[in-house]
């Protein structure tokens, strides 16, 4: 993978580096067990100071994203857990009620509201029988709603996969306590923490994310000689957009990749011949002249990684340790 910082984007080296790394982890090019460089072999590589990998290693080891193994070295860490196939006792799940009352009277959440979402909870479960309730958590609601429906079309109709954003997670108490009963929560492995957090109770499973076919081919047919220009939604997500475009893009010789509020992206989008855009930067690439080219950059549940961690939870099996297909998968708690 290159780990090549970009010194003129509007972020830090260290930054740069850390976020290619998390999301060469959520989108499955650095898998569970793949060594990473030494400290100086990624100095080198990137172009930073020794001093500046160490922060990042230390900060990726501190979220559980890597691991290091004396003598050997450093590497992807794999801390899942197949909780799906254990059977609490009855104190363990007096534990997980405790917890869901302590976490609603932090929300500021009633005794009766509280009764009520359950006895809406357990009204959704005599609904929908003993069907497995997934909720896909993700950033923007018409690409999580495709998640969710890829999901559920390759699991089959033993599962009911619900849509959500983060944002409105984060926004309404309600949500958060209909996700968090759900059998499972779904999401990046970068958002992991965030939604264990938002949701302590809540069983949360990090998949991988792939381009989507239709992405790859189109970057695939963009024309040797084109002026390719990449709108970010977020600066962090600036290295892993110029890394896809090396892998599915090489051709192309003249790449720029900003974020859409970047004060240049007038000018560029008037001297662009194609823009790839990432989901939620629509109205800023619908800016271009009339008859420039452009599509959205859209990722896809990575589907080995849906037969192999979320499958055998439909059928009850054991998730095998590594059974990841490349992600950091994680069941909490």
């Amino acid at each position: 993978m290159d780990f090549r910082v970009d010194r003129s984007l509007p972020m830090s080296v260290r930054q740069q580096l850390k976020g290619a790394i998390e999301f060469a982890i959520a989108f499955g090019e650095l898998v569970a067990g793949d060594a990473l460089p030494s400290v100086r072999e990624m100095a080198t590589a990137a172009g930073v100071a020794v001093m500046t990998v160490s922060q990042v290693y230390r900060e990726l080891k501190e979220e559980g994203l890597i691991e290091t193994r004396p003598g050997a070295g450093t590497f992807i860490a794999d801390s899942s857990k197949a909780r799906a196939a254990q059977h609490p006792d009855i104190e363990a799940l007096h534990r997980q009620i405790d917890a869901i009352i302590a976490q609603a009277e932090k929300l500021g959440v009633g005794d009766a509201d509280l009764t009520a979402l359950l006895k809406a909870r357990l009204a959704y479960r005599s609904k929908t029988g003993t069907k497995l309730h997934i909720v896909m958590a993700g950033l923007f609601p018409d690409a999580t709603l495709s998640y969710a429906k890829a999901i559920f079309d390759q699991l089959g109709g033993a599962v009911v996969v619900e849509p959500v954003t983060i944002r409105a997670l984060n926004g309404d108490a309600q949500k958060r306590a209909h996700a968090a009963s759900a059998d499972y929560v779904v999401t990046f492995t970068n958002r992991r923490r965030e939604l264990a957090a938002l949701m302590p109770t809540a069983k949360i499973i990090s998949i991988r994310f792939i381009p989507s076919e239709t992405t790859r081919m189109a970057l695939a047919s963009i024309s040797p000689t084109a002026r390719l220009l990449v709108l970010s939604q977020f600066p962090d997500f600036l290295p892993i957009f110029q890394s896809a475009m090396r892998r599915f893009a090489a051709h192309v010789g003249k790449v720029v990749a900003v974020n859409f509020d970047d004060p240049r992206v007038p000018e560029l989008l008037a001297a662009s011949d194609v823009v790839v855009y990432a989901t939620g930067t629509e109205d800023t690439a619908e800016k271009a002249p009339q008859g420039t080219s452009m599509f959205e950059y859209r990722h896809v549940p990575d589907p080995a990684d849906v037969d192999r961690v979320l499958l055998p939870l439909v059928s009850g099996e054991p998730v095998p340790v590594g059974a990841t297909g490349g992600s950091k998968t994680v069941v909490e708690p």
